[in-house]
């Protein structure tokens, strides 16, 4: 087996002391340019690769990112990875990524293995009932949460405007003459599912309707709950003439009972969405939905954490609270007879303003 190539050959092979090859690699102290050629010819030819993890220890951090996911099985998040390491990857930096399978124990484990490669930081999506937050020390360097905001997290945080996006898909719902709502949300462990109830609660109230707690299922942010909320649903009486649901694979779930009971959808039933996910247009029929921006989550939040990782102060926390989007497709239909979308199916003007920006009167 052939022995791997030290610093040791690389200096002997380029004619210089262990010292410069070091302060080459290393880019510790500036070598004269001569003597720095030989070296990087050096390595090159015996074909040398340094270990990241004795430069870390040696620099107390590498040029890592860790990054935890709850659950990549969720079609939303890999478009947030990819941003995060796109800006990563463009910075010299190398994203390490975990999923946590919405386990907090898996997640407090990858948390600590982390630890051990010293990244530069860390950028965390958290899982289901986490504990991370009360894990977290100072020597761990900047973190920065996405998506979702742990409680009592004071630090940096990258989301979208939840509460505004799902009231403007409720006021949608209303203004298409909807008075009978029903929503299917996510767990209330997680920050982003109340803020979606919570436009969903400020629409209804704003327009003087009231609904029964029966008619607020609570899912799994999954296609099987999104399935089991809407087949409860289905069953009351009076039955629901529209319906929210807080993530595009509660909506396909939801979808897929309506159409085992014979439901049909928008003439039956509407259903308004969040996400936007890749198969939103798809689905029979295709999910009107609040599009929110995953690729811009990650990459505003791995910007975010370089700007940490590199400034030389301490700065204060920020809050990026990024735009939703509705996104008009044919799961809504009207209620009354003065349907507000033109003959060619274009949207107004106002609905096409980003949902958290849309007012009532639109």
């Amino acid at each position: 087996m052939k022995a791997p190539v030290n610093m040791q050959k690389i200096a002997k092979q380029a004619g210089v002391s262990l010292g410069t090859v070091s302060h080459v690699i290393n880019d510790t102290v500036p070598v004269r340019e001569h003597l720095r050629k030989r070296v990087l010819e050096a390595v090159r030819a015996l074909g040398y690769q340094p270990s990241q993890l004795a430069r870390g220890l040696r620099r107390n951090a590498t040029d890592m990112i860790g990054m935890v996911v709850s659950d990549i099985t969720n079609p939303f998040f890999p478009a947030v990875v990819r941003g995060a390491e796109d800006i990563a990857y463009g910075e010299s930096f190398r994203l390490v990524l975990c999923n946590s399978d919405n386990d907090p124990m898996k997640e407090l484990s990858y948390l600590n293995q982390l630890r051990s490669f010293r990244p530069a930081g860390m950028i965390i999506i958290p899982s289901l009932g986490s504990t991370i937050l009360s894990q977290l020390t100072p020597h761990d360097g900047p973190i920065i949460f996405a998506d979702r905001c742990p409680d009592g997290w004071e630090g940096d945080l990258v989301i979208v405007a939840n509460e505004p996006g799902a009231y403007a898909a409720t006021q949608f719902l209303i203004d298409h003459g909807h008075r009978q709502l029903s929503a299917i949300v996510g767990p209330s462990d997680f920050s982003n599912s109340r803020e979606r109830l919570s436009g969903f609660r400020k629409a209804i109230a704003n327009a003087g309707l009231h609904v029964s707690p029966e008619y607020i299922q609570q899912g799994y942010f999954d296609q099987r709950s999104g399935r089991d909320c809407m087949r409860r649903l289905l069953s009351l009486t009076p039955r629901p003439t529209a319906v929210f649901t807080a993530n595009d694979l509660m909506g396909a779930g939801a979808l897929t009972a309506m159409y085992e009971a014979g439901v049909r959808c928008p003439e039956e039933m509407s259903l308004f969405s969040f996400d936007n996910l890749d198969f939103a247009d798809v689905t029979g029929p295709p999910l009107s939905t609040v599009h929110q921006p995953g690729y811009q989550m990650g990459s505003n939040a791995a910007r975010l954490l370089l700007e940490r990782i590199r400034s030389e102060e301490e700065l204060p926390p920020r809050r990026i609270v990024l735009d939703t989007e509705l996104r008009i497709r044919q799961s809504v239909g009207y209620l009354s007879e003065k349907p507000r979308l033109s003959t060619n199916g274009r949207r107004s003007a106002a609905e096409r303003l980003p949902a958290s920006k849309r007012r009532r009167s639109d």
